[in-house]
């Protein structure tokens, strides 16, 4: 009679906290997730934390965390941590009364790119496992992975550097807005550099002599078609994503000299599907910021043709948003026939055109087109 009374007590005590389980373990949990910065360079080494509590008298005896996140996020293993797949992670936590939980992890980060982590799922039960109760925790995590930086000898330029130029025109670069008289036409000038009044004057074809100022800029474009001919999705990803290094690596160096320095490129970024990227020359650490960002969400796709793209410029030239001359730097894979209409336009208005030729290291380089 003793056992079948502990037999029927133990079942009463199984149902009962199997009930308060249910309906009380979930109770007063908190969880956050957030990454120890919000922007790292690809390759880094940063810190995600988990932080959770339990905000009332019951313990909680198990409780596990699920989420997927991105396996370009590469988490060092820890033996309450276990990963899937390399993406679906699985952390284990028990909580006594009125106590919090900080739990840091290691995590690498493999590749350019904007993570978001937005939600996770909690699961906490009883202590045999009979019942158990789930409730998914709406997040805001996010970091933003940079390109991977890489030395400007690095960047397969060809016979001269066309970064060491630009930096030299820092400081005398001719301003088309800043008139010093005018001397004879020669081989290579713009035609609307042409003085009409002193030619008809003179005889002889006449162009304005320009003076000198401080002030290049720089507009660095992408182009995400890696045939002219496409069509259906990007064929070579990896190609795009060292042509987003490059960019990244000559936007950071070119800022630091002090030139005003945009980037452009017919694909587009995360939740803008349908608008191509163009960001116009300024200076400082805030436009760096903005252009790194930029490229940490680019999307491998493109929204316009490059051609549709450059076209803009050109139709917009007069604007005073996009005026005056423009050392334009075009990372691309193949540089068409009607590509090579728009750069000479671009060079007739009095901007300079270079072609940073993406392809494999030992056949790419930097070549003037005019």
């Amino acid at each position: 009679m003793k056992i079948h009374w502990m037999i029927f007590v133990a079942l009463i005590t199984i149902i009962v906290q199997a009930w308060v389980a249910r309906k009380w373990m979930l109770k007063g949990i908190t969880y956050n997730r957030f990454f120890s910065v919000s922007r790292a360079f690809e390759g880094e080494e940063i810190e995600m934390v988990e932080r959770i509590s339990n905000r009332k008298l019951l313990p909680v005896p198990w409780l596990r965390i699920e989420s997927k996140i991105s396996q370009n996020l590469e988490f060092k293993k820890q033996f309450n941590l276990d990963i899937k797949h390399e993406q679906f992670h699985k952390s284990l936590f028990s909580l006594m009364p009125y106590t919090a939980i900080n739990r840091r992890h290691q995590v690498k980060c493999k590749k350019r790119g904007c993570y978001r982590l937005n939600s996770a799922a909690l699961t906490c039960g009883d202590l045999f496992g009979f019942q158990d109760a789930t409730k998914v925790y709406e997040l805001d995590a996010q970091i933003l992975v940079y390109p991977k930086l890489v030395n400007l000898d690095e960047i397969p330029f060809l016979s001269r550097s066309w970064m060491g130029d630009v930096v030299v025109k820092r400081w005398i670069i001719d301003d088309p807005f800043m008139y010093a008289g005018v001397r004879e036409y020669t081989a290579g000038d713009p035609l609307n550099s042409i003085n009409w009044k002193a030619t008809a004057r003179t005889g002889n074809l006449q162009v304005h002599k320009r003076d000198y100022t401080a002030d290049p800029r720089i507009m660095i474009y992408l182009n995400m078609d890696v045939r002219e001919d496409m069509w259906g999705p990007i064929t070579d990803p990896e190609l795009i994503e060292k042509g987003i290094s490059y960019a990244a690596s000559i936007v950071n160096h070119a800022i630091a000299q002090g030139i005003d320095t945009g980037f452009g490129t017919n694909g587009y970024v995360i939740d803008q599907p349908e608008e191509s990227v163009r960001i116009l020359p300024r200076g400082g650490e805030e436009q760096l910021i903005l252009l790194l960002d930029t490229m940490a969400k680019l999307v491998i796709d493109r929204s316009v043709t490059f051609y549709t793209f450059i076209e803009e410029d050109i139709k917009y030239s007069a604007s005073a948003a996009v005026s005056g001359a423009v050392d334009y730097l075009f990372i691309t894979t193949h540089v068409s026939e009607r590509m090579q209409n728009q750069i000479k336009q671009l060079e007739d208005m009095g901007n300079s055109v270079e072609i940073l030729w993406l392809e494999d290291t030992h056949k790419a380089g930097v070549s003037h087109e005019g």
